[in-house]
């Protein structure tokens, strides 16, 4: 499983996303990777992802992808993302 993890630039927020996604899928036993993307990339990038994190704002910005995008409201939240990742994910 491939999980991007999207943010503005691509290096501030989308770096905490990504750091708690992955305790999120370590915790989850979930075999996955967890990339990030700015905005600009993210599209693209998701042609080859499964799941897509970001902001409601820039979920709105993304549109249709082509796969799940699902909303975190906080990055730092690490129940938040594990909750998001699960439900995503079915387990």
């Amino acid at each position: 499983m491939r999980i991007l993890a999207v943010c503005g630039m691509g290096i501030g927020t989308s770096v905490l996303l990504k750091a708690n996604a992955e305790k999120a899928v370590q915790d989850l036993g979930l075999d996955a990777e967890v990339e990030v993307a700015d905005i600009g990339t993210a599209r693209g990038a998701a042609a080859t992802a499964d799941l897509v994190l970001t902001s409601g704002e820039l979920a709105a910005e993304l549109g249709d992808v082509g796969v799940p995008v699902t909303v975190v409201a906080n990055f730092m939240d690490a129940e938040e993302i594990r909750r998001a990742v699960a439900g995503a994910t079915g387990r």
